[in-house]
């Protein structure tokens, strides 16, 4: 393995510059990173590139995409200290969550970033966020192992673990949150990691394996005063469905109507599943705290705990992928893979 790491464009806000003839946001050629910036040469290593072709707006983002990505982690995986994906914010904790449960035994950082403005203008947030990216996915503890050795998500001055990231705000330079789980490191004047909340192998040297193939029969019904018996039937009825993600009040609570009972008791009984997670971006289902909890655990309803759905529809796409069996995959639901849940 050589002194190097890979940067990955995908597409996005950072990668763009100003076309001073039409002073339009055009993206640029990215093996000229090096003169749009300079610091990178101030490394103790060296920055490769690949840019995709054609972009990819985050907004367009499919799991092809996340194929493609864990597809290229696995191909240059010995070659490199860490990895760092440039990518649009819109669906960037989709991406980072997907590649936590797709990258198996991963011990290396995989670290998404990007940009609330292009890298070419004056006040851009995206210089730091990848000069800051790029020496955190080369770093090193004295042993020589990885500090990080997980999917990330590193944004204004935090790293956090990507399966636990949710974004924040569409104006702000600190776009992401991190509710249910502490930042992995801190960057100011020093880079300060938070040991207790990284991930450590318990044995370093086992082969990195790919979960690419990927079932995307999910659906999403958040909850809402209203929710009509029909909206909700047409959903569970729709052909092909194995699992429904179901956004909850509170510490997951549910309308105790009977015919919405009913519908979910259905689905599960003829092998659907159901994924209890909250609406709220701080805390956690427990169905054993109130009534209405309980209801839903007699329906069949599996506890996410404090997954965001973000991590949940991702989780599912992958287990639906390795397993047949919803029975299996409900099981496996609850217990933690990478980190996604307390």
């Amino acid at each position: 393995m050589e002194n190097k790491v890979l940067l990955i464009y995908t597409g996005g806000t950072i990668g763009m510059k100003e076309n001073p003839d039409t002073l339009l946001l055009e993206p640029f050629d990215f093996t000229q990173i090096l003169q749009e910036v300079p610091e990178l040469r101030k490394f103790g290593f060296e920055v490769d590139t690949i840019s995709f072709d054609p972009l990819i707006d985050s907004s367009d983002v499919r799991p092809e995409f996340w194929v493609s990505l864990a597809e290229i982690i696995r191909d240059r995986y010995d070659d490199y200290l860490g990895f760092v994906i440039l990518h649009g914010t819109d669906t960037m904790a989709y991406s980072a969550s997907a590649l936590s449960f797709m990258l198996e035994n991963l011990e290396k950082p995989v670290i998404l970033t990007g940009s609330q403005l292009p890298i070419g203008m004056l006040r851009t947030d995206g210089k730091e966020n990848l000069i800051d990216s790029l020496e955190l996915a080369a770093a090193r503890d004295p042993e020589g192992h990885p500090y990080v050795c997980e999917v990330c998500i590193y944004f204004e001055t935090a790293l956090f673990r990507g399966n636990r990231t949710t974004k924040y705000s569409a104006e702000n330079f600190s776009a992401f949150r991190s509710p249910n789980y502490p930042h992995l490191a801190e960057v100011g004047t020093h880079i300060r990691y938070n040991n207790q909340a990284l991930y450590r192998p318990e044995k370093w040297g086992k082969p990195l394996l790919l979960h690419t193939r990927l079932d995307t029969s999910v659906a999403v019904v958040r909850v809402f005063p209203g929710l009509s018996e029909k909206y909700l039937h047409s959903v569970l009825s729709s052909e092909g469905l194995r699992a429904v993600v179901l956004e909850t009040y509170g510490s997951g609570n549910a309308p105790s109507h009977p015919w919405f009972l009913s519908a979910l008791s259905e689905f599960t009984s003829r092998g659907g599943l159901v994924l209890n997670i909250t609406q709220c971006p701080t805390g956690s289902v427990d169905m054993g705290t109130y009534a209405t909890g309980d209801s839903l655990r007699r329906a069949g309803v599996v506890c996410g705990g404090d997954m965001t759905t973000e991590a949940a529809i991702a989780k599912l796409f992958v287990l639906l992928g390795q397993y047949s069996d919803n029975k299996t995959v409900g099981i496996k639901l609850e217990i933690g893979v990478s980190g996604e849940i307390s």
